[in-house]
């Protein structure tokens, strides 16, 4: 049975991004936009999002909620869902996007408090946003999750406390998908591999480390934010209706060259 094109269509469906404002982020709000759905947009603060809303309207998008938060302050995402639901009165989509990478830096030279600090950004920030976000979904008996998180997450990579992050968040979505897949909430995950965005851009900073690193990719390039998000449309949509508990891996290939390696692989 082929999949109508209208099965992609968002029509009438609340979508939440998190970190909206980064490169990654304002592309999943671009596309959700461009399937129809009605955005919150969150990232750090309101400002920073000012410019994604406005270019929203331009192109004809229903008009976001646009929300700063502060993702290691529970009551922040509590008040944000709350925001989210008397804004719209449900919440159909949660992209919990938002990741923070620091500096390189081996297991030895990471200090407690930037451990700590990846930890609750990448990954109880998220376990917090789907028990907020989430409730309207449960309630409702339906919705989708997606996580984005990082083919770091299967090699180790030059910041130590970055992959252990992801490979948490992992795991989070698998257990979202079983305990809440009965209840009508499907949670998948998207792991890209290197992306040119704002937070991975000292990577390329150096011509020839860019060359060496594209020799890792057999697609011979780094993907753009855009081909990212069209695979989360797909995952939130009806025609990925029955997904559930899966990890995308969008990396153009590089995740089967570089673990047959032991060298660290650039965190994307």
């Amino acid at each position: 049975m082929m999949i109508p094109d209208r099965s992609m269509r968002l029509d009438g469906r609340v979508a939440v991004v998190t970190g909206a404002a980064g490169g990654i982020g304002a592309a999943i709000a671009r596309q959700l936009s461009a399937q129809g759905a009605q955005l919150t947009l969150m990232d750090r603060t309101a400002e920073m999002l000012e410019p994604l809303a406005s270019e929203i309207r331009s192109a004809g998008g229903r008009s976001p909620l646009v929300l700063g938060c502060e993702l290691t302050d529970e009551k922040a995402i509590r008040d944000a869902a709350e925001s989210a639901v008397n804004a719209f009165g449900q919440i159909d989509i949660l992209i919990a996007n938002a990741g923070l990478l620091l500096p390189n830096a081996t297991l030895e030279q990471t200090q407690t408090a930037e451990w700590d600090l990846t930890m609750n950004v990448n990954l109880r920030a998220p376990f917090l946003c789907a028990r907020y976000f989430g409730a309207p979904m449960l309630k409702a008996g339906k919705g989708a999750i997606v996580v984005t998180t990082s083919i770091a997450a299967h090699a180790p990579n030059t910041t130590a406390s970055y992959g252990p992050s992801k490979a948490g968040l992992l795991a989070l979505m698998r257990q979202i998908s079983v305990e809440w897949g009965p209840r009508g909430v499907r949670a998948n995950a998207i792991s890209p591999g290197l992306v040119r965005t704002p937070l991975s851009a000292r990577f390329y900073a150096d011509p020839a480390s860019v060359a060496r690193r594209m020799e890792r990719v057999p697609l011979r390039r780094p993907s753009e934010p855009e081909e990212i998000a069209s695979v989360i449309g797909f995952l939130v949509s009806d025609a990925a209706s029955y997904v559930n508990g899966q990890e995308f891996i969008v990396d153009g290939g590089i995740l089967n060259t570089t673990l047959s390696s032991s060298a660290p692989v650039p965190a994307p």
